[in-house]
């Protein structure tokens, strides 16, 4: 059975001694989080999701409700991918400084593509995969703010906030992103309606 307080309740609680509390958020978050990571870093996810679960641990006799529970989790997240990525000497780190230079969209997005809707699909192994590569192909800061969306569920302020950015940088990384990922599925069977 799972605990019905909310998450800033079950951390407080779990700064207050109570290890189930901790157990609890765990269990939630723990899916999305190692996902997040996994799309970020593959080949380092496991010890960065233990390094934050780490931090969060020894965060937690000063934790105090600022934000959603998720927004202080995976803005921990963030920060422990910007180390890893400055100890491994990458330019990464820039992109996520700067806003990215992009091709100049048409006025008008385009329309929502048909793959949102599942029976839409006809091979669904086949663009589940050609979906992660799409995803991989993304610039690291548009891939962090879509994966941010979708996999926490974090609005645009909060993703701004997990991320260390403005609300305006992290809707136009989520935008760019979204028509990246539209312009490569594209010619999936079924997309262009």
């Amino acid at each position: 059975m799972s605990d019905p307080r909310t998450d800033e309740a079950l951390m407080l609680a779990y700064r207050d001694g109570d290890a189930a509390a901790f157990e609890a958020l765990y269990a939630r978050w723990r899916g999305r989080l190692y996902r997040y990571l996994a799309h970020q870093a593959r080949d380092v996810a496991d010890e960065l999701f233990q390094d934050v679960w780490l931090r969060v641990v020894k965060a937690r006799t000063h934790y105090e409700v600022a934000a959603k529970f998720s927004t202080w989790l995976f803005r921990i997240a963030h920060n422990r991918l910007m180390d890893h990525y400055r100890a491994r000497g990458r330019g990464i780190v820039k992109l996520f400084d700067t806003p990215l230079e992009e091709d100049a969209l048409a006025a008008d997005d385009p329309p929502a593509p048909a793959w949102e809707t599942p029976p839409a699909m006809l091979d669904r192994r086949r663009a589940a995969q050609r979906i992660l590569d799409c995803l991989e192909a993304l610039p690291p800061p548009q891939r962090e703010a879509f994966l941010l969306a979708e996999e926490s569920g974090l609005s645009l302020q909060e993703i701004a906030r997990a991320s260390g950015v403005g609300r305006e940088t992290a809707k136009s990384r989520l935008r760019y992103a979204l028509a990246r990922l539209r312009r490569c599925l594209g010619d999936l069977r079924g997309l262009e309606g």
